[in-house]
């Protein structure tokens, strides 16, 4: 499973083109947390296609 911060750095580096600096801003944490996600992502992204594994986005938890 791929937790929402994960698919946020994946979505805002590798699909959008920012910096990690920028998408840290955008994303509101720090570019190490930005790194950690995308590193975490970016490996779950190669085991979904090397081991045909199906890729599930963990849905975000709603404020009550």
């Amino acid at each position: 499973m791929m937790t929402p911060d994960e698919f946020e750095a994946l979505r805002l580096v590798d699909h959008e083109g920012l910096l990690q600096e920028e998408a840290s801003v955008r994303m509101r944490v720090s570019r190490g947390t930005v790194w950690r996600c995308l590193d975490s992502a970016r490996k779950k992204v190669a085991a979904m296609i090397v081991e045909g594994q199906a890729l599930v986005i963990e849905a975000e938890a709603r404020p009550v």
